[in-house]
């Protein structure tokens, strides 16, 4: 995969596209976890919803990449 994209005569880093993704991908899960009520279970929901997106992001960028 290229390293970079072409949008209308810009170069945009591949993992931009990807941090998008995986910021939609991750607000659905939120959806779906409030909504199951995971978060009154979890110590620190914040985290939680960070350390998600951070997990979604670098598995993406590990299955580009490698």
């Amino acid at each position: 995969m290229p390293r970079e994209i072409e949008l209308f005569g810009f170069f945009l880093p591949t993992l931009l596209p990807m941090f998008l993704f995986a910021f939609g991908l991750q607000w659905l899960l939120d959806g779906l976890l409030g909504s199951l009520g995971v978060y009154g279970r979890v110590w620190h929901p914040a985290l939680f919803r960070f350390s998600l997106f951070v997990c979604i992001f670098g598995a993406l960028g590990l299955a580009l990449y490698s």
